[in-house]
């Protein structure tokens, strides 16, 4: 398997890539990731933050504030296409998500391969399974 994964975002104005695997696999079912994303739930590769550079654009920066902390994390995307580019967060400082679908190539991207876990799932939608042998977590994995 490469050490490192290039993607970005639809139109091309934003490209990354990323050194070696992921830390882990996050499989958001929180609201607030629905309606970021548009459907059940966000997948997002999560790597310490000097692993990802972005080569070519910046991405742009909505910063939210989380109804059950207080925290904020920060959106990141594309300001052409609106592309999700992924999410840093403060109760997390030197970590980096980005959104499993925007690698070029996301094959390599596998609960036989890296951690999975599914977060969330108290308000995860009953149209969206999670698959067998991925760790489960009613709130964040953290809690």
């Amino acid at each position: 398997m490469p050490t490192q994964h290039e993607g970005g975002c639809v139109c091309g104005a934003v490209r990354y890539v990323v050194d070696g695997a992921p830390e882990r696999v996050s499989m958001c079912h929180c609201a607030w990731c629905q309606k970021r994303t548009g459907t059940a739930f966000g997948t997002e590769a999560v790597f310490q933050d000097a692993a990802v550079r972005f080569t070519k654009g910046a991405p742009k920066i909505y910063r939210h504030h989380s109804d059950l902390s207080g925290r904020w994390l920060d959106q990141h995307f594309c300001g052409d296409c609106g592309t999700n580019l992924g999410l840093t967060l403060e109760a997390v400082p030197g970590i980096r998500s980005i959104p499993a679908g925007t690698f070029d190539d996301p094959s390599w991207i596998s609960p036989r391969a890296q951690t999975f876990r599914a977060i969330f799932l108290r308000s995860a939608r009953d149209w969206s399974a999670v698959p067998d042998g991925i760790e489960r977590h009613e709130l964040h994995f953290r809690r």
